[in-house]
């Protein structure tokens, strides 16, 4: 069973991101111009949210903030996530077409299921859930 009792969007910036070296900073040393309280990598920013919300919920507070549902494209990006994310809470993502990469063992299971999580139990995994879903 899902340990996970809220649920919350992780949201990826685009338009306010930028990264690189700056002069002003000690060699090889990156900087970022994430908004506060967002997370930098691979040249994107992220906004962790622990607000309950379902998915359509989640993804227009993203919009309001000018970001969208993360769409995690490889492993190393899951990996910054999940080490972001609290094991106790499930987290909306926003994808359109899965590759089978992070699912859990099973999933899909139900063929009204059409909105995702990344969620732990015993490993970070993806599952499918209810759109309407606020709670596990």
């Amino acid at each position: 069973m899902a340990l996970g009792t809220n649920y919350a969007e992780v949201s990826l910036q685009n338009e306010l991101k930028s990264s690189g070296t700056n002069s002003n900073t000690p060699a090889g040393e990156v900087w970022s111009c994430c908004p506060e309280n967002w997370k930098s990598f691979s040249s994107s920013c992220y906004f962790f949210s622990t607000d309950k919300k379902s998915w359509k919920e989640s993804q227009e507070n993203c919009s309001r903030m000018e970001a969208h549902l993360v769409v995690i494209n490889s492993k190393e990006e899951q990996d910054f996530i999940t080490q972001n994310m609290d094991k106790g809470t499930a987290y909306f993502v926003g994808l359109s077409d899965p590759e089978d990469r992070f699912w859990y063992l099973g999933e899909p299971s139900n063929s009204e299921e059409h909105c995702v999580v990344v969620n732990y139990r015993r490993q970070w995994g993806w599952n499918y859930i209810l759109c309407e879903s606020v709670e596990l």
